[in-house]
Order: C-alpha cells, then structure tokens, then sequence
C-alpha cells in the first residue's frame, strides 16, 4: 500500500548497505511480481562480512513488510577433501 517512492527510498538504504560489503555479491532474483530472493554470496574467507551484512540490513525499516522470512544457510565451498579435513 506504499507508494513506489516510498518503497524505493527503503529498497536504496538496503541497496547502499550492500555496497559498503565489496566482497559480498549480490544477485537479486523475481520469483514474482511480489516477491524478490537475493542470494548472497560471500568471498572465500569473507563470512564474517556476510553475517555483518545480514544482520545490519534486518534491521531496516523494509523488513518491517516482510511478510514471511527465508532461513539463512551458510557454509564454505571446498573438495570433498577438504571439507572432510574441517570434520577433524
């Protein structure tokens, strides 16, 4: 029920959060007209930059119109090998 500049003035706060985490890409995807995913991916040894991210932009004023949230999943891409190596 807002109007699309007042929707876009939130989206631009999360947008430009974004921004100030360089090694985090963000890929936005329309599953619909009402509804956008992003998959957040972060550099190799950058998580800690991701967590930051995330929990900074939850606490923007958009989030309040989010009807239902998706779980975060993270984890670290690696060979077989060496993901059994971090198992010890």
């Amino acid at each position: 029920m807002l109007s699309k500049e007042e929707r876009q003035r939130m989206m631009n706060v999360h947008i430009e959060t974004g921004h100030r985490y360089p090694s985090i890409k963000i890929n936005t995807i329309y599953c619909s007209a009402s509804t956008i995913r992003s998959l957040l991916s972060p550099s190799r040894g950058q998580t800690q930059d991701f967590i930051d991210l995330v929990m900074e932009m939850r606490e923007h004023e958009v989030r309040k119109y989010t009807l239902r949230d998706t779980p975060i999943f993270t984890c670290i891409r690696g060979s077989i090998g060496e993901v059994l190596a971090t198992l010890g």
